[in-house]
């Protein structure tokens, strides 16, 4: 049923009980998928820059390599030497690539999971 807003002009539509509520359960799962994301695509982000200074060979005395690299090491702490290869280019790629792929299919799994309810 849609009525006319006297002040607005506007066409409005009678909500029929409790949709406000799911509409903000909804916004509110939605915002809560969004930043699922965010942080995995983050987390991802800093391993796959960790990889390419790597293999860059980027002066790891500097400030901005430090951080990274120990920011990848703690996010990729289960996941050290998993695989150990003579070659260390390879080593650091499967290394760290292996828990960056994870976190982005686990976070975005549980993101489209929760945009579906």
């Amino acid at each position: 049923m849609s009525n006319i807003d006297p002040v607005s002009g506007y066409q409005t539509y009678d909500r029929p009980p409790g949709s406000a509520r799911a509409v903000r359960q909804h916004t509110a799962a939605r915002r809560t998928a969004l930043t699922v994301c965010t942080i995995t695509d983050i987390a991802a982000g800093l391993l796959g820059m960790w990889i390419l200074l790597f293999l860059l060979h980027a002066n790891r005395t500097n400030v901005f390599v430090e951080f990274v690299h120990g920011t990848a090491d703690w996010l990729a702490w289960w996941s050290q030497d998993i695989f150990t290869m003579d070659t260390e280019g390879l080593r650091v790629v499967l290394n760290y690539g292996l828990p960056a792929l994870l976190y982005l299919l686990i976070g975005h799994g549980i993101a489209a999971r929760l945009n579906r309810s």
